[in-house]
């Protein structure tokens, strides 16, 4: 059979329902292709064959035996490096975990295994999502599909690439401040950010607490919304979920145009600082929209130019507090064991075991919460993410969702400002204010650059609104054909 790269989730899983297809043949197909390709890109850590291969026979067994299979029901996915999978191995990409096994499987995964979706593997990430481009990782390097010199966008590099790829129709990540956004954006696929909460946390390896969210990247945003409609809903071992909401995928289905949908420009979004062919693109986007029905208007948030200074301190904080466990006594990696002292082998330990890039966030995040500074730093931080959310509501009282780049530049090549963190971490300028305020947020491919790059379109909406900024890229998705373009692999 050929293979068509194009499937989508919910055809997958309609044929394998309709025993067109056996889940058996799709997984051997999913994996000739990561057996083919991924040497190239890098994108899986580790697949899980025995495991893949066990789950999609019990899914042909069910459907013989006429049972109910689920809504991904054979649909091979593919796991963050961040994501607890109950009896894998889990690093977040460091070597401080590098023989870590999961004890139980997270939330988030729990729930599409018990809709019938098949794990693939893991893919790769920065070190416990401390990057942008994927470079961090204690494992390996991840190509974009795009150009084997150009980065994939991070954290969540790997999933971005394996979706880009073809290696699988749906990847889950994490996003902290645009880590499955940016990605999405420079790989040309689709990435969803929901609103903080929606989507348990239990079992994901956390970064900063109050910022992380369980997400997803597809070719489409009707894929995402399948996904989302399998994994939201609170959890008792995370208390920051929230109450269900309605479904997504049933607002899509029948929506042809954007017609009544008010949709705003902020102009703190959509100006200086980004790169010219990423504005065209975006402003191409932007007038389709128009032509599709949507009534465009300027906006206004003043306060996010303070967004990635309070963005950074408080995720460093909160990640010197998370990564504290970390001491070579409970569990991981352990340093020299001959060290003479607890505190000398937690700091050989922590000093081998982490790269530089979390120990400079450690540092930072430690800085700015210690005494003479916590009121200087952390405090003014949290005030400014109080003055970017209130931006937010001020302008949703006026639109429905708001448009900007998702990224201000097109994917970057490997070692691009490598010695400039400060350069490196204003890649993030567009993606952390949807982050401080917990909205969701989503990434759809709007074009390209000159030389053939992909540019990613940011979607954002009120917290709980998750189905708009769904709904938006969808109709747009169906008059355009950006998101179907492929790389040449």
């Amino acid at each position: 059979m050929t293979r068509d790269h194009g499937t989508s989730v919910r055809s997958i899983a309609t044929s394998i329902q309709n025993g067109d297809r056996r889940a058996v043949d799709v997984l051997d197909e999913q994996l000739d292709r990561i057996a083919t390709v991924d040497p190239r890109l890098g994108a899986f850590c580790e697949t899980f064959t025995e495991r893949a291969r066990d789950q999609a026979a019990k899914i042909d067994r069910r459907r013989e035996a006429g049972e109910d299979l689920g809504a991904l029901a054979g649909v091979p996915i593919a796991t963050k490096d961040n994501l607890l999978v109950q009896g894998e191995i889990i690093t977040a990409g460091s070597r401080i975990l590098s023989s870590f096994e999961a004890p139980f499987t997270a939330a988030s995964v729990a729930r599409i295994e018990q809709r019938g979706a098949v794990l693939l593997g893991r893919t790769n990430m920065d070190e416990f999502g401390m990057g942008s481009t994927t470079e961090t990782s204690s494992h390996q390097q991840t190509r974009n599909p795009y150009g084997d010199d150009l980065v994939p966008g991070g954290s969540s590099g790997g999933s971005a690439a394996a979706v880009a790829a073809d290696l699988c129709p749906l990847a889950i990540g994490s996003d902290t401040g645009g880590s499955i956004r940016q990605p999405a954006a420079l790989c040309g696929v689709t990435g969803l950010k929901p609103t903080y909460g929606r989507v348990p946390r239990y079992g994901l390896i956390a970064y900063a607490s109050s910022l992380d969210c369980v997400g997803a990247i597809a070719r489409t945003a009707d894929d995402l919304a399948v996904w989302l409609d399998c994994v939201s809903g609170p959890h008792k071992g995370d208390a920051t979920s929230i109450a269900a909401l309605p479904p997504t995928r049933s607002t899509l289905a029948d929506r042809a145009d954007l017609r009544g949908v008010r949709i705003g420009v902020p102009r703190e979004l959509n100006g200086p600082g980004i790169d010219e062919q990423i504005l065209a693109r975006t402003e191409e986007a932007i007038a389709q929209l128009r032509e599709i029905g949507a009534e465009v208007h300027e906006a206004t948030l003043p306060s996010v130019t303070h967004a990635v200074p309070a963005y950074y301190l408080i995720a460093t904080s909160e990640a010197a507090s998370n990564l504290a466990r970390y001491d070579g006594v409970h569990y991981g990696w352990r340093g020299d064991p001959a060290s003479k002292t607890q505190a000398a082998m937690t700091t050989q330990t922590r000093s081998s075991g982490f790269g530089e890039e979390v120990q400079l966030r450690i540092l930072l995040g430690t800085f700015a919460t210690s005494i003479g500074f916590n009121a200087k730093f952390y405090e003014k931080a949290q005030l400014a993410r109080r003055a970017v959310q209130h931006d937010f509501d001020r302008a949703f009282a006026d639109c429905d969702v708001l448009v900007c780049p998702t990224s201000p530049t097109a994917a970057p090549r490997f070692g691009e400002s490598a010695d400039d963190p400060l350069e490196r971490y204003l890649w993030d300028a567009l993606t952390v204010p949807a982050s401080l305020a917990g909205l969701p947020a989503l990434s759809t491919p709007c074009g390209q650059t000159d030389d053939g790059r992909p540019v990613g379109l940011q979607v954002i909406a009120p917290r709980g609104h998750d189905d708009r900024t769904l709904m938006v890229a969808h109709v747009l998705q169906r008059h355009t054909d950006h998101h179907l373009r492929r790389p040449q692999l």
